[in-house]
């Protein structure tokens, strides 16, 4: 059995989502907005459990699926959320309004390179979570881990990159480069003298990154 087949049958017996989960899913699905996969937020929500972070920080907030995901986990949670895209922060705002959770999920409209100073107003952070444009992965790590309580975690997604940053040169040409810069990413943040990382093969590739 390989690690599809795996991952289908782990789909398989994990419930689906119903209500509003359901609903964000589908209109992810026909506006062609990446978001986790079902193991990929299920791993996530894990992680809150264990770790019940009072903040967190998500750069990356797209239509707001797992800022409203993670607060399924910790519910008295304050998650700070990020996007730089109009027309996702739009959806996002109206999503998260849609659910009354504007008093746990505040979503600051900008580059996340570019508003550090308001956000870490609002921290620290237990808690980062990254999943925004993954070209700029190390600059977002390096930005943000000054809002990072002590004993705190960065999470990264998509660091697998399909499988792509195993052999750069099988993907598409336009991604090749990003596959390659990734690849950079993970060695840059296994090698790192503050922190323990750890990836795995959830989703599209999780990293952990704890303060030593």
């Amino acid at each position: 059995m390989n690690h599809t087949d795996v991952i289908k049958y782990l789909d398989t017996i994990t419930p689906n989502q119903t209500g509003w989960g359901y609903q964000l899913e589908e209109e992810a699905e026909q506006n062609h907005v990446p978001i986790m996969d079902k193991q990929g937020i299920a791993f996530i929500q894990q992680l809150i459990r264990l770790h019940q972070p009072t903040k967190i920080l998500e750069i990356g907030t797209a239509i707001g699926y797992s800022a409203l995901r993670m607060l399924e986990a910790k519910s008295d949670a304050q998650i700070v959320s990020i996007e730089r895209n109009q027309e996702m922060y739009d959806r996002a705002v109206k999503n998260i309004h849609a659910q009354n959770q504007e008093e746990h999920i505040d979503v600051i409209f900008g580059d996340a390179l570019e508003v550090d100073e308001k956000v870490a107003a609002k921290g620290p952070f237990q808690m980062i979570f990254i999943d925004a444009a993954k070209g700029q992965y190390r600059h977002f790590f390096e930005k943000y881990e000054q809002t990072l309580a002590d004993k705190g975690m960065i999470v990264t997604d998509n660091v697998l990159f399909k499988g792509w940053v195993v052999t750069p040169e099988e993907a598409p040409k336009r991604l090749q480069k990003l596959a390659n810069k990734i690849d950079q990413y993970n060695q840059w943040l296994l090698q790192h003298p503050a922190y323990h990382t750890t990836i795995l093969p959830v989703g599209d590739g999780v990293a952990i990154s704890v303060k030593k």
